[in-house]
C-alpha cells in the first residue's frame, strides 16, 4: 500500500513510551491493506457491530449465542475480547496470534449443542460456521470503509485485501482453498449462503440488540445524556449499511432518506477523526482496552523488536502450534466420548484470557 494511504501522523499520545513493541510483524507486513483499513474508526464504532449483527441470520450461530447468553449478560467484555482477538490476529506478532487462536479454540469447544430451531447439531469451532464469521466481519469492515471512509480500495489493494483474509481465516477451523479471494467471489458467496438464513425470534431480538449494542458497550462513565444519542446515532449509521431485504428480515427497517442523512453526516466526521492519532486512540483505550495495547504499536508507528513477517506453516512450525483443525478433530473425538461439557445458559465461568500483551513487557498498566 502506497505512503499517501497512511492517515496518521507523527502526532503521539502522552502514554507512547509505555507502548511496548511487537516481537515481530507477526503475518502481516506494516504496509498491509488489510491493516490500514480495519484501522480506520469506522471499524470498531460500526463495522464490528453490523458483522455481529448479521451473523445471526446463520441459524447454528444463533443458537451458540442463545445457548450461552454471554453476549447479553456481559456485553462491554463480549465486545471488548472480540476486539481483541480480532486486533492480535492483524496487528500481533506471530506468537501472539498463534497463542490467541488456540485460545479461542478452547473457548469455543464447549460451545456447542442443539439448535431448537432446526433441531441441527451445532459447534461454534465448525469449518462453516467460523467461515460465514469470518467472511461476514471482514466483508463488514470494508463495507464501512467504503461508506463512511475514503471510497472504495484501487483493484491491486482490494485484491491484497482479500488475500489477507484468506491467510486471517488460517488462525480458525475454515478451509481456505475455496475461500472466496475477489469481491465478485464474496458476493456469490453471500448469496449462496441466503437460503439458509432464519429470521428466527432469536435473530431478531439480536439484531435489535446488538444494532443497540453501543447502548451496553460504552464504558461505564459515559453517562446516559451522551450514550443514548450517540448509540441510536450509530444504530442507524449500522442499518445503513445493510441491504433492504436483510433490514426487514431482521425487523430494523429503516429509509433510504435516513440512510442519505446518516452517511453525509457522518463520513466527514470519522474522516476527520482519523487523522487525529491522539484521539482515535484515547477513544479506543476507553472502548477496547484488551484491544489497545496490540493497536497501539501500529498506529504509534512504534517499530516491532524484529521486522520478519511469517508464513503461518513456518510460524507454527518454529512455535509448536498444531493447526485449528487438528485440534478440531480431536474436540470433535472428545465431545463424541462426552469429555466435553456444553456451557450453561447465563453461565459465570472464569473467563479464558487471551492475555497475549503482557508477556511483551505488560505495554499499559491500566
Amino acid at each position: 500500500m502506497s505512503e499517501s494511504h497512511q492517515p496518521y501522523g507523527a502526532g503521539a499520545v502522552d502514554d507512547r513510551e509505555a507502548v511496548a513493541p511487537m516481537r515481530d510483524h507477526g503475518f502481516f507486513a506494516p504496509d498491509s491493506v488489510a491493516r490500514h483499513v480495519w484501522s480506520h474508526p469506522s471499524s470498531a464504532l460500526i463495522g464490528f457491530a453490523r458483522a455481529v449483527t448479521i451473523e445471526h441470520l446463520d441459524p447454528d450461530l444463533a443458537a451458540a449465542v442463545a445457548a450461552t447468553g454471554q453476549v447479553k449478560q456481559r456485553t462491554p467484555l463480549r465486545y471488548d475480547r472480540t476486539m481483541q482477538y480480532f486486533a492480535t490476529i492483524l496487528y500481533g506478532d506471530a506468537q501472539s496470534v498463534l497463542r490467541s487462536s488456540d485460545i479461542l479454540m478452547r473457548i469455543h469447544s464447549r460451545s456447542v449443542g442443539t439448535d431448537p430451531v432446526t433441531g441441527r447439531e451445532f459447534a461454534a469451532n465448525d469449518p462453516d460456521s467460523q467461515t460465514w464469521i469470518h467472511l461476514t466481519a471482514w466483508h463488514s469492515i470494508l463495507k464501512c470503509y467504503e461508506m463512511f471512509g475514503p471510497g472504495k480500495l484501487s483493484a491491486e489493494d482490494e485484491a491484497s485485501y482479500w488475500q489477507e483474509c484468506v491467510t486471517a481465516a488460517r488462525f480458525q477451523t475454515i478451509g481456505t482453498d475455496a475461500m472466496p479471494r475477489t469481491r465478485e467471489d464474496v458476493t456469490a458467496y453471500f448469496e449462496s449462503f441466503r437460503p439458509r438464513m432464519i429470521a428466527s425470534e432469536i435473530s431478531i431480538d439480536m439484531f435489535d440488540f446488538l444494532t443497540n449494542m453501543h447502548r451496553s458497550s460504552l464504558p461505564d462513565w459515559v453517562p446516559s445524556y451522551i450514550r443514548i444519542p450517540f448509540n441510536m446515532y450509530i444504530r442507524k449509521a449500522i442499518i445503513a449499511t445493510m441491504p433492504h431485504w436483510m433490514r426487514e428480515m431482521g425487523g430494523v427497517p429503516q429509509s433510504a432518506a435516513t440512510d442519505a442523512v446518516v452517511i453525509a453526516t457522518l463520513r466527514p466526521v470519522l474522516t476527520a477523526l482519523w487523522r487525529m492519532t491522539p484521539l482515535v486512540l484515547r477513544i479506543m483505550k476507553a472502548m477496547t482496552p484488551r484491544s489497545y495495547p496490540v493497536i497501539a504499536p501500529y498506529f504509534h508507528r512504534i517499530a516491532p523488536l524484529s521486522d520478519k513477517v511469517w508464513e503461518v506453516d513456518e510460524a507454527r512450525q518454529e512455535f509448536g502450534y498444531r493447526t485449528p483443525a487438528e485440534i478440531y478433530a480431536e474436540q470433535l473425538e472428545l465431545r463424541e466420548a462426552g469429555k466435553i461439557k456444553a456451557y450453561e445458559q447465563n453461565h459465570h465461568d472464569q473467563i479464558l484470557a487471551f492475555d497475549t500483551a503482557g508477556e511483551r513487557g505488560g505495554a499499559l498498566a491500566n
